[in-house]
């Protein structure tokens, strides 16, 4: 079977096209024939050496796909069955705990960048009904990431205001989901043509952040200076204090990105006197994947799309990822 392997030191240019041999099911374990997966800012940084892994581990944490063979004891699952993988293949439900948030695809074992990838049926849920394999392989992670700040450590209802960030999958799924439940949606970029873009998806007020430094404040307004009921809060540091600044009081923040860095001031003032809650989220559990796509199926809600790119030619996939050009999920065709 063909598989993309990572060498080290890491980076675009050590991905590599390899033949290995197809693995055998065993006991509680399925043989996927893996259709789609794909890119994450996680896999990004496993690719870019970021996060440290093996030599010669196999990226990408989402992936879609067939059941070709099922091992001993299995019976969620049968051959033919279509399914999706999920993040963290050891929580099934419950609250996190260390053990729960170990074994990611891509990471701590082989991921999906494979023509044929063997999984705990356990790890698995079925795609959503009339999703294709491009389409339901961005669910694990970004979907999900979304789907659980909003819906399950906050509270979104309709008639709500969210407040997202960027254009990415988190931020792209995030107004997806809002909308589809009634909220109303103020999402920010520092591309006009991309607020352009989020405005045809349904966002009800669009904020250069560029332009308006203090976006914060002009989202407040926007809500006629009560503030947001929850920021899907993808930059970390840098744009924190401008998310407590949008809040209302008893508002509720995901915390699920560190794209200005991993630590800096925070007004923790502005923050308790507020009675703001910040969560960190991390994806979440198979029943919360179960629960989303559940919610999917009576919405409707299809995914943005950008491009994509044969498994051979995953290092361009990335190459265009780090571009930040695109708009939507980049996707993997294997």
């Amino acid at each position: 079977m063909k598989i993309a392997a990572l060498k080290k030191p890491g980076g675009p240019g050590n991905l590599v096209i390899e033949s290995r041999a197809t693995p055998t099911p065993g006991r509680g374990e399925v043989l996927i024939d893996m259709k789609a997966s794909s890119l994450n800012y996680h896999d990004f940084a496993v690719v870019m050496g970021a996060i440290p892994t093996a030599d010669g581990r196999i990226p990408m944490s989402d992936g879609a796909g067939c059941i070709l063979a099922v091992g001993e004891g299995v019976t969620r699952f049968k051959p033919g069955d279509d399914v999706i993988t999920t993040f963290f293949p050891n929580w099934p439900d419950g609250e996190a705990s260390l053990d729960k948030l170990l074994g990611v695809p891509g990471d701590h074992s082989d991921g999906c960048a494979a023509q044929r990838v063997i999984a705990n049926a356990d790890a698995l849920t079925r795609m959503p009904s009339g999703y294709s394999y491009r389409e339901a392989a961005t669910l694990p992670c970004a979907a999900l990431t979304a789907w659980r700040g909003m819906f399950v450590e906050g509270s979104v209802k309709a008639g709500d205001w969210v407040l997202t960030q960027g254009t990415g999958g988190v931020s792209i799924f995030a107004l997806q989901f809002a909308k589809a439940m009634g909220a109303r949606v103020i999402a920010t970029s520092s591309s006009d043509e991309k607020l352009d873009r989020l405005k045809q998806l349904g966002a009800d007020h669009t904020i250069n952040y560029k332009t308006t430094p203090d976006w914060g404040k002009a989202a407040k307004a926007l809500t006629n200076g009560r503030g947001v009921d929850e920021v899907v809060e993808i930059g970390g540091p840098g744009t924190l204090a401008q998310s407590i600044a949008a809040s209302r009081i008893g508002g509720h923040i995901s915390l699920i990105g560190v794209l200005t860095g991993v630590s800096g001031d925070v007004p923790t003032a502005a923050l308790f006197s507020a009675n703001i809650t910040l969560s960190g989220i991390t994806v979440g559990s198979r029943k919360h994947q179960e629960d989303m796509i559940a919610a999917i199926e009576a919405t409707g809600i299809k995914p943005v799309l950008d491009r994509d790119f044969p498994l051979d030619h995953i290092a361009d996939a990335f190459a265009h990822q780090a571009s930040q050009t695109h708009f939507g999920k980049i996707t993997i065709v294997i």
